[in-house]
């Protein structure tokens, strides 16, 4: 079970979460470039420059999607690494990769898109 789907079924007494659309991040703060882009807090800039040195590609997305507290990000990762992997495989990678980060956060939504 997906954690939205977790979350969807939780009462809505008052504890309501909603989490944006990975498509809802603005591209134009949060796409590929050599640097990360303007207009990121320090979390997602360290989480950027650590997916970007490992998964070059045309898209990289990373948004703090718990109001700026630094507790829960979406992720999109485009990357020629990832063809041929299943998604599990594709996920596993970047988890590796941001395991230290992982540790200190409490959730990550979490998208990979193998490119040609």
């Amino acid at each position: 079970m997906s954690l939205r789907t977790a979350l969807a079924r939780l009462p809505s007494r008052g504890v309501g979460v909603s989490l944006p659309r990975l498509s809802a991040i603005p591209r134009s703060a949060r796409s590929y470039a050599d640097a990360a882009p303007t207009g990121m807090d320090e979390g997602e800039r360290n989480i950027h420059s650590k997916l970007a040195a490992r998964f070059p590609g045309k898209r990289l997305e990373v948004q703090d999607v718990s109001g700026g507290c630094g507790s829960f990000y979406a992720i999109l990762v485009s990357s020629p690494a990832f063809k041929g992997l299943s998604t599990i495989k594709q996920h596993k990678l970047v988890n590796e990769v941001l395991k230290e980060d992982i540790k200190g956060i409490h959730g990550l939504q979490l998208k990979t898109i193998a490119e040609e």
